[in-house]
């Protein structure tokens, strides 16, 4: 049996140190867990080192025929079709939420880590496979940190995610952070739920109107066509303009996929460049009406993702990191940026935020009362509530002004069709008449 000394902490946050044996590191480590500690390192005394070292090293086994006819061929896809079929999808805010209660629901049953782990691989967890939470327990019976085997999984587990359970592990309250990460992806996927919600039923009434468009100009106008051409008769402006417009698009269709696909290569390389994506972040902040719903959903993001890092004990500089590469407006980055620059200076949050002039006085006042009585995470929290909150009823003053919009613009559309039908319809009743 070897001897491992190993640091942990209970579940009070007392700090707790010691010698024990075992047979191996992972055995060390179930042991630790099962006395309802977190292990924070487990290390190896040199004098159990000594009995390894007596023990020669084995020369590895030759690969037989066999084996070696059964080795994995290469495969004759290219590598890049590889990766894009083997990447890891992102998993969605509420798959996240749901994987972390679950977490969370484990340990506080009473399991050790390594066996929270080992449950939760054979739970159905959408969009995070089994092999996922088997790296984490294997990672963690290696002795790592669950945060640690957390880093090693960028794809899944996000910048936010690592600090706030690493901030758990040396505070002793785990526990509590899965279940405030919890809360705090459901609450985001509430609120990316109601915006994609506010935008199916004006989805749904454009793309209706598209197909009718659509139809009548390659199936039915044609037909009308053929009859007007017959019948030689003088027709008015509008059935003229109609009739070329629909040659066009039944000649020329393909050439207007393609100047619909470089004008969307064009848009995809404009928003990629760095003027690009400053210009349209900053358009979104500006434009009337669509542009209060995005501050509110940017600005209700900022508030909860720093609330959130700064309850569970995340210091400040890298709780604004984190949520600067969160933030997904480039404008509020380096509003972010040049907040925690002039944080680093020993300045307060409220000071720089307000000068940058992007964050709205509401936010910068609570913040300040916070910063006054100590509680600059309860602030933002207040922040966070309060953006949300007008967050759902611009959401429902966007969806009400888009409905009579767009019922105004297809009724335009559709009306504009049958009036160059009708009015041709009209001449040609009126030639026959003389």
């Amino acid at each position: 049996m070897a001897q491992f000394a190993y640091k942990a902490r209970k579940r009070s946050g007392e700090l707790s140190q010691g010698i024990m044996e075992a047979s191996d590191r992972s055995a060390a480590l179930v042991l630790i867990q099962k006395q309802g500690l977190f292990p924070l390192s487990v290390e190896a005394q040199k004098n159990s080192l000594l009995s390894r070292k007596k023990s020669a090293k084995k020369p590895a086994p030759k690969k037989s025929s066999n084996d070696a006819a059964t080795e994995e061929k290469p495969s004759a896809m290219p590598l890049f079709l590889q990766n894009l079929f083997n990447r890891q999808r992102t998993p969605k805010m509420q798959e996240m939420a749901r994987y972390l209660h679950q977490m969370a629901n484990l340990i506080k049953s009473g399991m050790p880590l390594t066996m929270a782990l080992k449950s939760a691989s054979n739970l159905d967890t959408k969009g995070i496979p089994k092999e996922v939470t088997q790296q984490l327990k294997q990672d963690v019976m290696e002795g790592r940190n669950l945060s640690d085997a957390m880093s090693k999984q960028p794809a899944v587990f996000s910048n936010l995610t690592i600090s706030m359970v690493r901030a758990g592990e040396q505070s002793g309250a785990l526990l509590d952070v899965l279940r405030r990460l919890a809360e705090h992806y459901t609450r985001f996927a509430e609120v990316q739920s109601k915006f994609k919600s506010a935008m199916i039923y004006p989805a749904i009434v454009a793309s209706v109107g598209v197909i009718i468009i659509f139809f009548f100009m390659s199936f039915m106008l044609p037909k009308f066509m053929e009859i007007f051409e017959g019948l030689q008769v003088e027709l008015p402006p509008s059935t003229q303009a109609l009739m070329t417009m629909s040659t066009i698009f039944e000649d020329y269709w393909w050439l207007m996929g393609i100047v619909i696909l470089a004008l969307g290569v064009i848009f995809s390389r404009f928003k990629a460049s760095d003027s690009g994506r400053r210009m349209i972040d900053g358009w979104k902040l500006k434009v009337p009406v669509l542009g209060k719903v995005f501050q509110m959903n940017v600005f209700g993001q900022f508030a909860r993702t720093l609330s959130t890092l700064l309850k569970n004990g995340v210091p400040v500089l890298t709780a604004l990191s984190i949520t600067e590469k969160i933030i997904s407006n480039v404008i509020i980055q380096e509003a972010i940026a040049k907040t925690r620059e002039e944080v680093t200076d020993g300045k307060t949050i409220a000071q720089p935020l307000a000068k940058s002039g992007v964050f709205p006085q509401l936010m910068i006042d609570l913040l300040k009362i916070g910063e006054d009585t100590g509680d600059v995470p309860g602030s933002l929290e207040n922040v966070a509530e309060t953006y949300e909150s007008e967050l759902i009823v611009a959401l429902r003053t966007l969806t009400n002004l888009i409905e009579p919009i767009l019922i105004i613009v297809m009724a335009i559309g559709v009306g504009g069709l049958l009036f160059s039908i009708l009015s041709a319809m009209f001449a040609i009743t009126s030639n026959i008449a003389r």
